[in-house]
């Protein structure tokens, strides 16, 4: 099928198209991918490569569902296991409901040495899970052989290891390496030098690297430069220079330096030649030789397999001794090789029949965006093993003897073979309270479930809560919802699917927030039967509030996030780390007013304009319309109170409104067309008589310089497509507004035309009005509504001429305010603001977006797709464990990975800081002093209290935003003989407060330091 044919399902794929790009959908939507095992991997990447929206996927496995399958394989239950039905067959009905556009097929042809392969030539991309090496190594070469190279990638998890390895051709060619948006860089200057260096305008960050390219425009002066491409070398964070400029013309002004997105070469061996001498990617540079020495591991394991029949039993000293041998002599034939690891031989005999469940997550969602970057050549490829170790969890375990490691024939077996029965007991006692079931939230869940969590007989429990429905755009990647249960709550029907994975689990839904208002159900009590809080979501302020009562409450939490193909995991324990809230990203920057008023440079500054007149037209008015009429009732009420003089906030808005009110299609059709001159034409023809193209500031240099961009005046044409969306979109959202009824027939393009040419449009003469041109200023708040006298005088004639038109009707006093959605294409908001901005975005010589990155950046969209999720999700699971065992600081790590180019970094997690008060006092964020008072207790009692418990006497005590008590404030020495009960004033049910307090630094003209908050309880016997 032509691409050109094809259309992406916006509703279905609109996140992701915004990570991948229309081409890459595209060429997934013509793909074809034979995947071989479906354990607890293959399934992870069926599933993951299903929802990215492939043509057709081929499932292929020999072997029939056993217990242990149902710990890692969430798509199998114990009746597969009962019948001892092919895993493939098994799984590839709930696999295809994944995902409609794809096909899923299943095989259970045989696989060995004697197979004829050419079936394969079909296919596009061969993943291989648990496949013996020779095998591998002989689908690999004919992979290699064909033309062009059939991509091809294998990939295991044994116990708490996993390796990947990729071979996409000797020439791979990727157009897109990073995935980032190209950069835009202002100018400031431009030396003639050879080399010319390039200064970014107002010091702002270039965000460039040495060796990329760039494209100049706008240039004035050295015009050559305009349209030529040039290699650059970064020399600091606000410059870069680029070719020899002497022949140039001298800079003048203005210019934007483009960067220029290149197709890179990547080149790749066979698995032949990478066996001996690999090229490994590094994950934790704590352990920079763990890679080499886990690759000789796993190769003595496939010999150990190939000699044997079966993999070492749970432990087999013999076995493990054998390996050891094998490790030895197979570390001998590498031309890059290092020591032998003795621990991680050991620990891969022990645990090589077992599977972790999370790292089949992890890396599940890691090999499949592999897969997508091998069938579309965006991103750049892993080259060419990854490998990767969980053996921290082992400093987690209380007993490494082997019985408690061996199976006791349940769906917990793969599990207890990698951390034990205890841990296994623990997980199933663990009482977890997750926050979110969006994509991370599902994944987690599956996760939970296949760990058995919240399983325990008596004790063990899941908690979530989400406030949300399910959309169809959530189905890309929130993997346990499926079309018929769009606009059903999140938490319920993700809790109904993750117990068809695992019937044994308990989970506790709720459809609430977790913010203050909900403290009486997420109560402090609450925290303190939770054992662990996991956040899944998708917003920094809601990830600061559940960890501040996290701290508050001594609980541990899992914190993770994705952005496109990156992704974060933090994990956060009490004593031991850093809090999330103990570091803060800087504040996004804000455009300033008076760019997005009168100067944009952006079309990001014209998006969010169009934004703004959206927001400001179709829901702020229509609510300020509405409180003032609820305020005062009647129009008679109204008209009498304002000729007798009084002043009405927000009368002149509302009156002006009332008497605008259109009351038919013909009357919405003319108010669009009025506000499209308004907005394009008069702004415009204002802007050049307040500033013409030749005014010059004090330095003498021009006005209208880059990146101040002086407005050409529109004229409008009823056959230009967006003059005729503008009019169309904003007319029907004004028919909303104000319930004016239309039909299909009066939105096609004659019946529009035919009522614009009637359309009178009011002359406009330009003023002598001052024009806001200072960036500092602020937007003055739009809920100012004073009236002056003159608009008052205006109003009453207004109101007036509306009650003899008729227009002053009890019908007339309710508007509809117009929440934005952008994920309803039928409703005409995406049209507007797409139409608006691109219009002023001409009017201002900027280059247009399209409607789907008008969506992405009107509704603030996070790209998101399924491979990041997946990956995330696995990895806080595999914390999750270690939780569970308690371990030292250092067995835990936080991750950043970007999968894009990749780039995976593992860290141990910051250990809390602890802040000196004086020499023998000192406090963590994780530390909370407490004190006991009485109905009588005074403020001066509470101080002394603190003093006599903790040495230190309080000089200034705030209750939230509430300054309790500050010496040098008025007043405040005399609130000291006040009792708390009366400064504080308690509700009837509240056992405490938490306060905060300051004390006195040890030199004099220091700052107060600090201390830990302090829980003030009302009455002794809540002690």
């Amino acid at each position: 099928m032509a691409t050109d044919n094809m259309e992406i399902d916006d509703s279905l794929y609109s996140r992701q198209r915004y990570v991948l790009g229309d081409n890459a959908m595209y060429q997934m939507a013509q793909s074809y991918v034979f995947l071989s095992g479906i354990g607890g991997l293959g399934v992870e990447i069926a599933k993951n490569i299903i929802l990215a929206g492939i043509k057709a996927l081929t499932i292929h496995d020999t072997k029939p569902c056993q217990t242990l399958d149902l710990g890692s394989n969430f798509f199998l239950h114990e009746n597969d296991v009962a019948s001892q039905r092919n895993r493939a067959k098994a799984t590839i009905l709930q696999l295809a409901e994944l995902n409609p556009y794809v096909q899923v097929n299943s095989s259970n042809i045989v696989l060995d040495e004697n197979t004829d392969l050419s079936f394969l030539q079909q296919y596009q991309c061969v993943i291989l899970t648990e496949t013996g090496l020779s095998l591998q190594k002989r689908i690999n070469d004919f992979c290699r052989s064909q033309q062009p190279p059939i991509k091809f990638i294998s990939a295991d998890v044994y116990g708490v290891f996993s390796r990947v390895f990729c071979d996409f051709g000797d020439h791979f060619e990727v157009s897109d390496p990073s995935g980032e948006e190209p950069k835009e860089i202002f100018i400031q200057n431009i030396t003639q030098s050879n080399p010319g260096i390039v200064t970014c305008m107002d010091n702002h960050n270039h965000g460039l690297e040495t060796g990329q390219f760039v494209t100049f425009r706008e240039v004035s002066g050295m015009t050559e430069l305009n349209e030529s491409v040039q290699q650059i070398t970064v020399l600091s964070l606000y410059s870069f220079s680029i070719g020899d400029t002497t022949s140039l013309g001298p800079y003048l002004h203005g210019g934007i330096a483009v960067q220029l997105k290149m197709p890179k070469t990547f080149t790749f061996e066979s698995m032949e030649t990478q066996l001996l001498n690999p090229r490994c990617f590094v994950v934790d540079f704590s352990k920079p030789e763990a890679p080499l020495q886990i690759h000789t591991a796993m190769l003595a394991l496939d010999r150990f397999q190939e000699q044997h029949k079966h993999l070492p039993n749970i432990g087999c000293l013999q076995d493990a001794e054998e390996l050891m041998k094998l490790a030895l002599t197979v570390n001998e034939t590498l031309k890059n090789r290092t020591a032998v690891n003795q621990d991680i031989v050991k620990w891969l005999s022990r645990t090589a029949r077992g599977c972790l469940a999370p790292l089949t997550a992890a890396f599940g969602g890691i090999i499949s965006q592999e897969a997508l970057k091998a069938l579309t050549g965006k991103f750049s490829p892993l080259q060419q093993w990854l490998y990767f170790d969980a053996t921290e969890i082992f400093q987690t375990l209380e007993s490494t003897n082997s019985d408690q490691f061996q199976p006791r024939g349940d769906r917990y077996d793969a599990l207890r073979a990698c951390v034990g029965e205890s841990i296994c007991q623990k997980l199933s006692n663990l009482n977890v309270f997750m926050v979110g079931c969006g994509a991370i939230g599902c994944e987690m869940l599956k996760n939970f479930a296949v760990l058995g969590i919240g399983t325990g007989s008596e004790q063990g429990m899941i908690t979530i809560t989400d406030p949300d429905l399910i959309e169809k755009s959530n189905l890309n990647r929130q993997f346990l919802f499926r079309p018929q249960h769009i606009q059903k709550p999140k938490s319920y029907t993700a809790a109904s699917a993750t117990l068809m994975i695992n019937p044994q689990m308990k989970i506790d839904s709720h459809l609430n927030k977790v913010c203050p208002s909900t403290e009486n159900i997420y109560s402090d009590n609450f925290y303190t039967q939770v054992d662990v809080v996991v956040t899944a979501l998708d917003n920094v302020e809601a990830r600061r509030y559940v960890d501040s009562r996290c701290v508050s409450n001594q609980r541990p939490l899992l914190d993770s996030g994705t952005m496109g193909t990156k992704g974060h995991t933090e994990v956060i324990v009490p004593n031991l780390t850093e809090s999330y809230n103990s570091h803060r990203d800087p504040p996004e920057e804000e455009i300033p007013f008076c760019t997005l008023k009168s100067f944009p440079a952006l079309i990001e500054h014209t998006i969010q304009w169009s934004r703004d007149k959206f927001e400001s037209c179709f829901s702020y008015k229509p609510s300020m319309y509405n409180k003032f009429w609820d305020t005062y009732k009647s129009t008679d009420n109204v008209l009498q109170r304002m000729e007798k003089g009084e002043s009405l906030e927000g009368s002149f808005q509302a009156i002006k409104l009332l008497s605008r009110w259109p009351t038919d299609w013909h009357q919405c059709v003319s108010l669009a067309r009025v506000k499209f001159e308004k907005y394009f034409h008069h702004k415009a023809v204002q802007l050049l008589h307040s500033f013409p193209l030749d005014t010059k500031l004090k330095d003498g240099s021009l006005f209208w310089q880059s990146p101040k961009r002086p407005p050409s005046p529109i004229q409008f044409n009823i056959d230009d497509e967006l003059h005729y969306n503008f009019i169309l979109s904003a007319a029907r959202l004004f028919a909303v507004i104000y319930r004016v009824p239309y039909t299909e027939q009066d939105l096609c393009k004659e019946n529009i035309s035919q009522l614009l040419s009637e359309v009178k449009i009011p002359k406009f003469t330009p003023s002598a009005k001052q024009i806001e041109t200072d960036e500092t200023v602020k937007k003055s708040d739009q809920a100012k509504l004073a009236v002056s006298s003159e608009e008052e005088r205006v109003a009453i004639d207004l109101l007036n001429q509306a009650r003899r038109t008729g227009l002053a009707t009890k019908n007339h006093l309710h508007m509809v305010a117009v929440s934005f959605e952008k994920d309803n294409d039928s409703n005409g908001h995406i049209d507007f603001i797409t139409a608006a901005s691109n219009i002023r975005a001409r009017m201002y010589n900027i280059d247009t977006a399209d409607r789907l990155k008008t969506k992405r950046i009107a509704g603030r969209i996070i790209p998101a797709i399924a491979t990041a999720t997946a990956a995330v999700s696995g990895l806080v699971a595999l914390e999750l464990i270690k939780l569970a065992g308690d371990p030292p600081l250092e067995a835990y790590r936080n991750c950043f990975f970007n999968l894009a180019i990749p780039v995976m970094v593992f860290t141990e997690p910051a250990a809390v800081k602890k802040m000196q008060i004086r020499n023998d006092i000192s406090f963590t964020i994780w530390d909370r002093w407490t004190i006991y008072g009485t109905e009588d207790f005074t403020l001066l009692n509470f101080i002394d209290a603190v003093k006599e418990t903790y040495n230190v006497e309080p000089t200034m005590v705030v209750h939230g935003v509430k300054m309790l008590y500050v010496p040098v404030m008025p007043g405040h020495v005399k609130r000291l003989k006040l009792t708390m009960q009366k400064l504080v004033k308690p509700t009837l049910d509240k056992k405490y407060v938490d306060l905060t307090v300051s004390f006195a630094a040890e030199s004099d003209g220091d700052e107060d330091l600090p201390g830990p908050p302090v829980r003030y309880y009302f009455r002794p016997e809540e002690k």
